[in-house]
């Protein structure tokens, strides 16, 4: 296996994985600073208030992207075991 095809492999691997997990990021990343812009304009100061919103908005986007996700991942992966004798040479 030259390192072209390693560096292939690699490129395609990390952005599977930017892709997939990029929604679920961004979703958490806006309730958050949601949460925090709230706790700020009114003054609450507890820390256990940002985690069930956020488990649940991470939870409800799994559940509404979890299809697309699993695709993704899933396609990938058949592309890898359908190459797989071009990897061994």
């Amino acid at each position: 296996m030259s390192v072209d095809v390693v560096s292939s492999i690699t490129r395609e691997t990390l952005y599977v994985v930017i892709t997939t997990s990029a929604p679920v990021l961004v979703i958490s990343l806006i309730v958050g600073l949601a949460i925090s812009i709230f706790m700020t304009v009114t003054s609450i100061q507890e820390q256990t208030l940002t985690f069930v919103p956020k488990v649940l908005s991470i939870f409800i986007a799994i559940m509404v992207m979890g299809h697309w996700m699993l695709n993704n991942m899933t396609n990938f992966m058949i592309k890898l075991w359908q190459d797989f004798s071009i990897y061994v040479k």
